[in-house]
């Protein structure tokens, strides 16, 4: 079976970590969501890897969750704890992380994008929160943080598409290009970061982490803890 996590530690101090799920639009599972918190646990202590970036294989960034794995509920503790441990290591990652978005990134896909501090998407990128429809609350609160309450309440109350074009607009994309051309322009951006002392960069994104983190943690207990158990497995037992 091919590799579902694909990782790179270049020369030059950049991590990348490939979803490659290509055939699933790289649903996310419970190994891959364990695969990219070993990766980032061994990375945040690293002296050489600086920056991390997340991409996709094939035509998307990320669907979401791997649905079919909600289908047996004798894992649901398993899709629970991987789902909050991999969602807080990214969130608390000490380095920058930059989302690479190659095509549509859907449900938890859009999750992580957001969770990441920049996004280069290609222009023909799309987003969508559809958990929505069928009992699964999304996360709101990073998503608010970026774009705004008005455009986040939106987006999570509707489960609308929203184009590259104008997640570019309203602030979510940091950067939009060719699709071809996101891994470059990603590297690109990762390279221009580490232009400046590593000391530096921690500090700076320790106190970014910081200043958000007791919000940070009220919101997710409520917005993934309490929704995966309350909310979602209720509709999914139905």
């Amino acid at each position: 079976m091919d590799e579902e996590i694909l990782v790179k530690e270049r020369e030059d101090g950049i991590g990348i970590i490939t979803l490659n799920r290509p055939q699933k639009k790289n649903a996310l599972n419970i190994s891959m969501r364990r695969k990219i918190s070993e990766y980032l646990n061994r990375w945040k202590n690293s002296d050489h890897i600086g920056v991390v970036i997340i991409t996709g294989a094939g035509n998307a960034f990320s669907s979401g969750f791997d649905l079919s794995e909600f289908q047996d509920p004798s894992i649901f503790d398993e899709i629970y704890e991987s789902s909050a441990k991999y969602h807080r290591d990214v969130w608390h990652f000490p380095k920058p992380i930059i989302a690479g978005i190659n095509g549509l990134a859907f449900g938890g896909g859009f999750d992580l994008a957001a969770l990441c501090d920049l996004r280069v998407s290609s222009k023909d990128a799309a987003f969508s929160h559809p958990e929505v429809k069928f009992g699964a609350p999304p996360i709101y609160t990073p998503l608010r943080w970026i774009v705004g309450e008005g455009i986040a309440k939106d987006l999570c109350f509707t489960g609308r598409k929203m184009d590259a074009e104008k997640a570019y607009d309203i602030g979510f994309v940091n950067y939009l290009v060719e699709k071809e051309q996101v891994l470059g322009k990603s590297v690109e951006v990762a390279k221009r970061i580490l232009e400046s002392p590593r000391d530096t960069l921690r500090f700076t994104k320790s106190f970014m982490i910081k200043q958000t983190e007791e919000s940070f943690e009220k919101a997710f207990s409520i917005e993934h803890d309490q929704a995966f158990k309350e909310v979602l497995f209720k509709h999914l037992k139905k």
